[in-house]
């Protein structure tokens, strides 16, 4: 994997992001180089891991922090669908990992391309997000951004499954779908100058606009 180092805009709180770069592209090329999703799944598994329980009651009050900024109703609907998109993954990555389910899934990764554009895209959108608005410099660091990455590579390489969950709504009054053994996201192609967006990598089909027919 050859991952395009550039200067981006960081956070300003990362004095050490060259090693912390560093740090996320091997765990990129790791990931890079699996062929199967039980690979995939094992190695996403063990980063998880280390994360302690510190790290993730950081992550989760970051969390609740930026759902409080939205309005309500829209705050109170959205909730459930981050928490799952997060903590509930995050959840099921380890069980599966504590019962074996990877060793048993040997099932190739859907659509290399587009999972090593993932793989790409890693060190430096973990980098990228401008969060220089933040007063607490744990909400802010890279290793926080890193851990949602690696929830949104379980849940769309893996599971195959849209990165924002079914029946997550959107204002306007619309939500990512599953119609048979297809995903639709009305959001889905509204991202792409957005590199480090997971809606680039993301499995779900784009729907229609409001007033198009299905």
């Amino acid at each position: 994997m050859a991952a395009e180092k550039t200067t981006g805009t960081t956070d300003g709180s990362s004095g050490d992001s060259p090693r912390v770069y560093d740090e996320i592209s091997s765990i990129a090329q790791l990931m890079y180089s699996v062929r199967t999703k039980g690979e995939l799944g094992t190695i996403l598994a063990r980063e998880v891991q280390k994360y302690s329980p510190f790290d993730l009651q950081i992550i989760g009050g970051r969390l609740n922090a930026e759902i409080e900024k939205l309005p309500s109703p829209y705050r109170e609907a959205i909730r459930p669908c981050f928490r799952e998109q997060l903590f509930g993954k995050h959840h099921l990555l380890l069980a599966m990992h504590h019962s074996r389910a990877f060793e048993r899934l040997e099932t190739p990764v859907r659509d290399r391309e587009r999972f090593e554009k993932f793989c790409r895209m890693l060190p430096e959108g973990s980098l990228a997000w401008n969060d220089s608005s933040e007063r607490n410099p744990y909400f802010r660091h890279p290793k926080n951004r890193l851990f949602y990455y690696l929830i949104a590579a379980f849940t769309m390489f893996v599971l195959d499954e849209p990165g924002h969950p079914v029946g997550m709504p959107f204002p306007g009054g619309f939500k990512v779908e599953r119609r048979g053994r297809d995903y639709y996201c009305l959001i889905r192609d509204k991202e792409k100058e957005i590199f480090y967006s997971i809606c680039n990598f993301c499995p779900a089909l784009q729907s229609e606009e409001p007033g198009q027919a299905r």
